[in-house]
């Protein structure tokens, strides 16, 4: 992760350990406001998506979309996106949340490695 502030507020949504695998979803803001949600899942249940056990990946969401993202998730458009992602979409409902963004047609840029 990589961005000019040295310590951008990070908000863990989910953070699951099962024998040898984990998933790890974390969410967080850069200097322009652009919303991060960064992914890991480690151990052999990544097998079905990597040869090496472990699969990453990176979304990104503008900063002018994120009110209509705040709106798509029930929240207010001036509530504070980091907030609502931990209070409401974090643990069990980060899954129901990665399942929203890719049924819409939200606009964010995904990488995956």
């Amino acid at each position: 992760m990589t961005t000019a502030s040295a310590n951008p507020r990070t908000v863990t949504l989910r953070d699951e350990h099962d024998g040898r695998d984990s998933r790890h979803l974390c969410a967080w803001l850069d200097e322009r406001g652009n919303l991060h949600i960064d992914g890991q899942d480690l151990g052999p249940a990544t097998d079905i998506v990597s040869d090496d056990g472990e699969y990453e990946w990176f979304e990104t969401i503008q900063a002018e979309h994120v009110p209509r993202l705040l709106s798509l998730l029930g929240a207010d458009p001036g509530d504070d996106i980091l907030d609502v992602l931990q209070q409401k979409w974090s643990g069990p409902r980060s899954c129901e949340l990665e399942r929203l963004l890719r049924e819409s047609d939200f606009p964010m840029e995904r990488h995956v490695c």
